[in-house]
């Protein structure tokens, strides 16, 4: 490798800097895109990045600060607390009286509780500091509506591979390594790192360290990558594994599986509100009707653990996905929705039977709306409520 090697990871030595440097996100750099005229014109608003690891949140929240010429300060939702906000806005308050920006980056930002995010809401309408919070989480569910909106939402995609590659061959340069790879293996670096720059050049740094001055193929690359695979990352391929085998030992009634998977993510950091929600999901999808109040448990587990937080609401996550475990499952909620919603497609344009339709006028009544219907429960019309062409459709039978 290059002499000039600091101690720093090849991913944070490979930032890019300035914005003709960044790879990939042209759908928001480009010409003419929203966060390009934003830094174009230099101005400054709250924003939330919401996108896949390593797709360059972080890169842009830096630029932008770059950019306007304010001061970029980075805090972690998982590791900050209360005191390290305030110490920052503080900081930001005298930055204000000397007439200069502060940019508040804080990744994971759906790692905030409500009470949290509600802390920012003052000093982000006086202007003390600008919010750029980065989430790979739908801001929708994860961000308080007060904060989504004085913020603009922009959307990240996950790099395309065309793009990692440009990336693996510039760190090649830089690390003085082109004529140590084949083209292969730098095919197959982009082909495993998802769309993740961060992880590209974190596997590149990987097998350059190994290889010696040998040449690296794509053998030595697999080989390499899978020797250093973590048990769990709550960010990669295994966390997707993981929590799909948490779901599917509920699903199989194995009660071990799935205290055994929920402890791995939980062990690893993974955020109880994603585990949660997967479990508000399967209460409906897998359970349904067989235990309708497993719903009222999963729904109450979710808002337990956004008031509790971790590590007391484990309690509630262990004792929800053993219940769901245990009791008896049933697929015709899932079923009956899908197919209702396949014949729907199919149907969209079928006209609502005149006797079920509303009837609001005279002449709405005169033309046989709502004809026949009478206001009582269970009142079944002698015309039946579909239209004529799918009269006979039964979805449960």
């Amino acid at each position: 490798m290059s002499s000039n090697m600091s101690n720093k990871p090849l991913a944070e030595r490979m930032r890019p800097q300035s914005l003709r440097d960044v790879v990939g996100q042209e759908h928001l750099l480009s010409k003419g895109m929203v966060l390009r005229e934003l830094l174009d014109k230099k101005e400054l608003t709250s924003l939330i990045f919401w996108g896949p690891p390593g797709s360059g949140k972080t890169t842009l929240a830096r630029i932008i600060a770059n950019k306007t010429g304010a001061e970029f300060i980075e805090l972690s939702a998982v590791t900050s607390g209360k005191a390290d906000v305030i110490k920052v806005i503080e900081h930001a308050k005298g930055n204000k009286r000397l007439a200069q920006n502060t940019v508040l980056f804080i990744d994971e930002i759906h790692r905030f509780n409500k009470a949290q995010q509600d802390a920012f809401l003052p000093h982000v309408e006086n202007g003390t500091i600008i919010l750029i919070g980065a989430t790979t989480e739908n801001p929708s569910f994860e961000v308080i509506n007060p904060l989504l909106s004085r913020s603009r939402v922009l959307v990240l995609e996950p790099l395309e591979k065309k793009a990692v590659i440009r990336i693996i061959k510039s760190a090649l340069k830089t690390e003085d390594a082109t004529n140590r790879i084949t083209p292969k293996a730098i095919n197959v670096l982009a082909e495993l790192s998802g769309g993740d720059a961060r992880v590209a050049l974190g596997n590149l740094e990987l097998v350059l360290s190994l290889s010696g001055r040998n040449k690296i193929t794509p053998e030595q690359v697999m080989s390499a990558i899978q020797k250093q695979l973590p048990s769990y990352d709550k960010k990669g391929d295994n966390h997707y594994n993981v929590i799909s085998a948490f779901i599917k030992s509920m699903r199989g009634s194995d009660a071990n599986a799935t205290y055994y998977y929920l402890a791995r993510m939980l062990q690893a950091g993974e955020d109880p509100k994603f585990i949660a929600r997967r479990m508000v999901i399967f209460a409906s999808e897998d359970v349904g009707v067989a235990a309708s109040s497993a719903l009222n448990l999963a729904l109450s587990t979710f808002e337990a653990v956004e008031r509790i937080g971790m590590p007391e609401c484990q309690y509630n996550l262990f004792h929800c996905a053993l219940v769901l475990a245990k009791c008896k499952k049933s697929r015709l909620v899932t079923d009956a929705m899908h197919e209702a919603q396949s014949l729907a497609r199919q149907k969209d344009n079928l006209a609502v039977p005149l006797h079920v339709r509303n009837a609001p006028t005279d002449l709405m009544k005169d033309l046989g709306y709502g004809k026949g219907y009478q206001w009582q429960a269970n009142f079944k019309h002698d015309k039946g409520f579909l239209p004529s062409d799918i009269a006979d459709t039964d979805f449960f039978a």
